[in-house]
């Protein structure tokens, strides 16, 4: 275990932490807005009488793939 007062010459690594949780954090922001995106835009297709197999089909994944991103 580190002495406590010699943390500072660690500090270079807790900024290298902070700043890589900050941008990790900001990435999941982004994907969650994504998600919500992702499922208007294939609720506009299944509004228009696109099946979820011909979304799976097209997206190249399986239809209970697609049941899992719209319940989401």
């Amino acid at each position: 275990m580190a002495d406590p007062q010699d943390l500072a010459a660690f500090a270079s690594t807790f900024a290298h932490i902070k700043e890589v949780r900050e941008k990790a954090i900001h990435h999941t922001r982004l994907a969650r807005q994504y998600a919500v995106e992702r499922r208007e835009l294939m609720q506009g297709l299944l509004d228009q009488g696109v099946t979820q197999a011909d979304i799976a089909r097209e997206l190249g994944v399986t239809r209970q793939a697609i049941q899992k991103m719209m319940a989401c």
